[in-house]
């Protein structure tokens, strides 16, 4: 099958493209322009705007956590209940089909779940599998569990880390490594309601910065692509922009993505103690090029948060709306799910969602910084439209600003910020960059031999927010999939994993450590090839090393 989307304005910065152009498809792939070949169908996208599929880094849409928050907000997904609409939650087909529906509408092609722990990869798995159109990855975790942690106490030997985080790898189909808020769930079990990133954890004697620097070396050793992926200490509190800038020092020059970096952008000023600090942040994330950041930025709107934070969910139960939560310790992990509503009216919420989009324009380079709302944390990614619409528009920013309480505007920067995002710049932090980091060779740009996923927008200055909302075409794998918003065929996304060499030692040693420790298999554990039961469905991104 030859296609040609002839005339669009072609934004394409991985390989300088930014005008007007056609570009052409032939089955699942880019190409050079044939000679003496007729397509076998043309679109004419002149005057719209043409950029690779999406990239979303960092969104949780499947495993425990997630369907905790199901099962706890039934009244978000009742059919005879009149819900709200854009809620992360709001019928039960978000639970997977919509999921890759309502995403590839807004012409993205490619999501990662970023938490998924070792003992529930199996189960996220088969759940990513039932989201049609979209490729996935998931995110391993790791730094709670107590293998590591003993292995840390005996003196950190590096090649068995490394070894180690490729068996969790391999037993999981992972893409990457994530950390959250290290040693804090062993921490939360004994009592602590406080934890820091050098304090120390009970009875393993090793310190929160120890954990992350042995991971971001072990995670280098292995070869993938993707940074250690950390979730940092001391989420969501007034003043912890100390934290941030020393977690940011502590990287050392190597390589750091650090997870929703809105969370921590938060100073002391004014007289409730709570301020934005999303300039300062900014500044020192400009000074550091190894590490990359995605925002996490807040939305107003009813949401849910969902995370193995558990010192930080628990913190946050009093705020709970509606009033009920869940909190459980478990080994590896932790976890808390607490409703919240964000709401514009409110001192503290407004600082927060002017804090992200500070952190969007006053971070200089776009491939730096990576468009999330955490999902479902700051906001469902079904306001990633709005999102787009007030990073390009000042505009439309001074417009919300006028609707937040005062005192907050005035402890933020955003006023004052005139820069506007570029067609370009967006298409660099939403496509490049994220294929990129996290080792897709075959996606993000519009390279001839690159996979045919490709968006194609409506050139709306007026309303940005519902061009991006509703994609005029998109494709994946070059098979149309959307045309005006609308589904127009379904397809099944590939599961994206990193298979890095290691010792095989550390598997027999793992295996001795589960017979003694659980009584049970580590077998039990793993993610066969064959559990997701579609032809093809793991594909291997290359490693490094």
């Amino acid at each position: 099958m030859l296609i040609r989307l002839a005339g669009g304005h072609v934004v394409d910065p991985a390989n300088g493209r930014d005008g007007v152009g056609d570009i052409w498809i032939r089955d699942s792939r880019i190409i050079e322009a044939p000679h003496g070949e007729t397509p076998d169908e043309v679109f004419d996208v002149s005057g719209k705007i043409v950029m690779a599929g999406a990239i979303d880094i960092h969104s949780h849409i499947a495993g425990g956590n997630v369907n905790t928050a199901r099962l706890l907000l039934p009244e978000n997904h009742r059919a005879h209940v009149a819900r709200p609409a854009e809620t992360p939650l709001s019928t039960a087909g978000w639970s997977t089909f919509e999921t890759g529906c309502r995403y590839a509408a807004m012409g993205f092609t490619t999501v990662i779940e970023p938490a998924v722990p070792t003992h529930t990869a199996l189960h996220s798995h088969l759940e990513l599998a039932d989201i049609p159109i979209v490729d996935k990855g998931i995110l391993t975790v790791v730094g709670e569990d107590d293998f590591l942690l003993n292995l840390l106490r005996e003196g950190g030997n590096r090649t068995a880390i490394a070894d180690y985080l490729a068996s969790a790898l391999a037993q999981t189909k992972g893409l990457g490594i994530k950390s959250i808020n290290p040693g804090g769930s062993v921490a939360f079990a004994d009592n602590a309601r406080t934890y820091d990133l050098d304090d120390t954890v009970p009875f393993y004697g090793v310190t929160s910065r120890q954990i992350t620097e042995a991971l971001q070396q072990g995670v280098m050793d292995i070869g993938i692509a993707h940074p250690l992926h950390l979730h940092t200490n001391n989420l969501g509190i007034g003043g912890n922009v100390d934290t941030a800038l020393r977690t940011l020092q502590a990287a050392n020059g190597k390589p750091l993505h650090l997870a929703h970096l809105q969370f921590y952008a938060y100073g002391k000023e004014g007289k409730r103690g709570f301020s934005s600090a999303a300039a300062q942040l900014a500044a020192a994330v400009n000074t550091t090029p190894n590490v990359t950041i995605d925002v996490g930025s807040v939305m107003f709107r009813q949401t849910v948060t969902i995370s193995c934070d558990v010192i930080r969910q628990f913190a946050s139960v009093g705020t709970a709306k509606p009033r009920k939560s869940v909190i459980f310790d478990g080994e590896v992990n932790g976890a808390g799910v607490v409703p919240y509503l964000y709401k514009a009216e409110s001192f503290y919420n407004a600082i927060q969602w002017a804090a992200g989009l500070e952190l969007f324009l006053l971070i200089t380079n776009p491939a730096q910084v990576f468009f999330t709302t955490d999902h479902p944390n700051g906001a469902p990614y079904t306001t990633y439209p709005d999102l787009f619409a007030l990073i390009m528009s000042r505009d439309l920013r001074n417009k919300w600003l006028a609707d937040i309480p005062k005192e907050a505007a005035e402890l933020t920067t955003l006023a004052s910020i005139a820069r506007e995002y570029t067609f370009s710049e967006i298409a660099t932090m939403t496509r490049v960059a994220p294929a990129k980091l996290l080792g897709l060779k075959d996606r993000g740009h519009l390279t001839p031999g690159a996979l045919a996923d490709v968006a194609v927008y409506d050139d709306d200055p007026a309303d940005r927010a519902r061009a991006f909302r509703h994609a005029h075409l998109v494709f994946k794998d070059g098979d149309l999939v959307v045309r005006d918003g609308q589904i127009t065929h379904y397809r099944t996304g590939r599961a994206l994993t990193a298979r890095p060499a290691y010792d095989s030692n550390i598997d027999r040693r793992l295996s001795r450590y589960y017979d003694e420790v659980y009584g049970l298999s580590r077998d039990l554990f793993k993610v066969p090839e064959h559990a997701i039961g579609v032809d093809h469905a793991f594909e291997e991104v290359a490693c490094q090393g």
